[in-house]
C-alpha cells in the first residue's frame, strides 16, 4: 500500500499551507527523514520530511499551491510496489500531467543535487545540495533586500538559511540609534543610559475603526502567538501588538526585575498610544497589563486577562525555564505539551515551527536569564494582587480550569466587580485552545 504524503499541520492555528518547493520529482527515490517539500506559513518556513522511504507518484500540489492541513500532496510507493491510479479519487488540478511536468521542471531549477546511485533494493539517499541552502522566502527577502546569502550563517536544519536570519540580517545593517523616549513622572525614572541600551521594542499596528487593542504576549512567546484569536476579533478592530524585551523581534536585553520590566513596557506603550486603548495580556503579559493599567489608569478602557501571572507564588517554573533553554525539538516537545489542557494539543510539526523561531540563541540565553529573574525558585517573584485591588478600569479574567503553569484558582483574589471566566478543557492557552469562545468573551468586555 503506497503512504499518504499530507500536508502537517505545523501551527496550532493553521488551517492550510502553501507548498514552496519540491525536493524530489515524480518518480525519484527518497529516504525516510530526507526533506520532501518546502511549506510556507503566516510565521514559518519550513522543511517536510519524508515520513517513509519510497519512491515518489502522484503529485497533487504544484509549488505555490494553497493545501488544506491533512490534505494529501503526494504518494511514496515502496521499492518495487507497483503504481497504479492514484489513490485519491477526486482529480486536482496538480494532478494532471502539465502539473507533474511543472513539478519536476521545479525541482531541476532547485540547488538540490541527487546523489548519482545504481538501482538497488535500497532506499537511496539524496545527496546535499552544492551551496548554499535557503527556504523560498529567505531568498526572496535576501533579493529585496541586496543581502549575500553567503554572509548569513543559516539556523535551520542542515545551517539552512531561515527568513528570520535575513530579517536579522536587514535590521543590523540598519543599526539605528534608539531614541528614548521620556517617561512621565508617574513612573519610577531609569537612568538614561539604562533607557538607552533598552532600546525601542518591536510593535505592530493594524488600524481599523473605534478604541484600539493593545496586546501583551506571554513569556517565551512574541506578538504573532495572537494570530488564531485575530482571526476571531472584528475584522475592523484596531489592534496594537508589541514584543517584550527578548522576545520577537525587540532587543535582546538584560532585565533586572518586574519593574523594569514594566517601565520598558510603559515607555514602548507612551510611544505608541494616544488616547484611551483597550489592553489584553497573556500571562506575563496579563502582569504586565495589570502594571500597565495600574500605572495608566487613564488611557486604559478596559483590561482583559488570560490567565495572568503575578497573583499567587505557585508557577510550573519547570516548564518555562524548560522552553526557554530548550535547543531542539526533542527537548522542547514536552515542555510545550505543558501549555495546554491535553498533551495531544502539541503536535511534534508544532513543536518543530516553534523551535524555528527560537534558534537563535541569544533569544534563548535571554529569555532563561530572565525566567531566572522573574521566578527564581520556581515561584512567581512579583506580586500583583494590591495593584488588581486598585484598578478603575472594567476587568475581565479569562482562565483554562486545566492550566498545567498557573493555577486558575489565583483569579479568586479579584475584586466582587471583576467578571471570572473559567473554561473547562481548556490549559493555559485559552486564546490558542479555544480562541471564539475567548474572543467572544473579550469582544462582550470591551463591547
Amino acid at each position: 500500500m503506497p503512504v499518504e504524503v499530507i500536508m502537517p499541520k505545523v501551527d496550532m492555528d493553521m488551517a492550510s499551507g502553501k507548498l514552496a518547493v519540491w525536493h524530489v520529482a515524480e518518480g525519484q527515490m527518497v529516504a525516510k527523514g530526507a526533506p520532501l517539500f518546502d511549506i510556507e506559513t503566516d510565521k514559518a518556513a519550513m522543511e517536510v520530511e519524508a515520513p517513509t522511504s519510497g519512491r515518489l507518484h502522484h503529485i497533487l500540489a504544484v509549488p505555490g499551491q494553497t493545501v488544506n492541513v491533512g490534505a494529501p500532496v503526494a504518494f511514496l510507493y515502496a521499492e518495487g510496489e507497483a503504481v497504479g491510479a492514484s489513490p485519491v479519487a477526486v482529480a486536482t488540478p496538480a494532478a494532471s500531467p502539465v502539473a507533474a511536468q511543472a513539478v519536476a521542471a521545479a525541482v531541476e531549477t532547485t540547488p538540490l543535487v541527487v546523489a548519482a546511485a545504481p538501482v538497488t533494493d535500497a532506499p537511496v539517499a539524496l545527496a546535499e545540495p552544492e551551496g548554499l541552502r535557503a527556504t523560498p522566502v529567505a531568498r526572496r527577502l535576501a533579493r529585496e533586500a541586496a543581502i549575500a546569502l553567503e554572509t548569513l550563517i543559516g539556523t535551520g536544519p542542515r545551517q539552512r538559511i531561515q527568513k528570520q536570519d535575513v530579517e536579522r540580517a536587514v535590521e543590523r545593517r540598519k543599526a539605528p540609534v534608539d531614541v528614548p523616549v521620556p517617561l512621565p513622572a508617574a513612573v519610577a525614572p531609569l537612568a538614561a543610559p539604562l533607557l538607552a541600551q533598552m532600546g525601542n521594542l518591536h510593535v505592530k499596528t493594524r488600524p481599523g475603526n473605534g478604541t484600539p487593542l493593545f496586546m501583551i504576549h506571554g513569556f517565551a512567546a512574541d506578538s504573532s502567538g495572537w494570530a488564531a484569536l485575530e482571526r476571531a476579533l472584528p475584522r475592523d478592530l484596531p489592534l496594537i501588538r508589541v514584543d517584550l524585551p527578548s522576545h520577537g523581534r525587540s532587543p535582546r536585553r538584560a532585565i533586572r526585575d518586574f519593574g523594569e520590566l514594566l517601565r520598558a513596557l510603559v515607555q514602548a506603550f507612551d510611544a505608541h498610544v494616544e488616547g484611551p486603548v483597550h489592553v489584553l495580556g497573556h500571562s506575563l503579559g496579563g502582569a504586565l497589563a495589570l502594571g500597565l493599567a495600574d500605572t495608566r489608569p487613564r488611557q486604559v478602557k478596559t483590561l482583559s486577562l488570560i490567565a495572568p501571572a503575578g497573583l499567587g507564588a505557585e508557577i510550573d517554573g519547570a516548564a518555562l525555564m524548560g522552553i526557554a533553554k530548550a535547543s531542539q525539538v526533542e527537548s522542547l516537545a514536552p515542555w510545550l505539551k505543558r501549555l495546554t489542557a491535553r498533551p495531544d494539543g502539541i503536535s511534534h510539526d508544532y513543536a518543530r515551527a516553534a523551535m524555528l523561531a527560537r534558534n537563535d540563541t541569544d533569544l534563548r540565553a535571554a529569555q532563561v536569564d530572565l525566567a531566572q529573574i522573574l521566578f527564581p525558585d520556581d515561584v512567581q517573584g512579583f506580586d500583583l494582587t494590591a495593584a488588581l485591588q486598585r484598578l478603575s478600569a472594567p476587568t475581565a479574567i479569562i482562565w483554562g480550569r486545566d492550566d498545567h503553569i498557573l493555577p486558575w484558582k489565583q483569579a479568586l483574589c479579584a475584586p466582587g466587580e471583576v467578571a471570572l471566566h473559567f473554561l473547562r478543557g481548556v490549559g493555559h492557552m485559552p486564546h490558542l485552545e479555544d480562541p471564539e469562545t475567548t474572543a467572544a468573551l473579550i469582544r462582550r468586555h470591551i463591547g
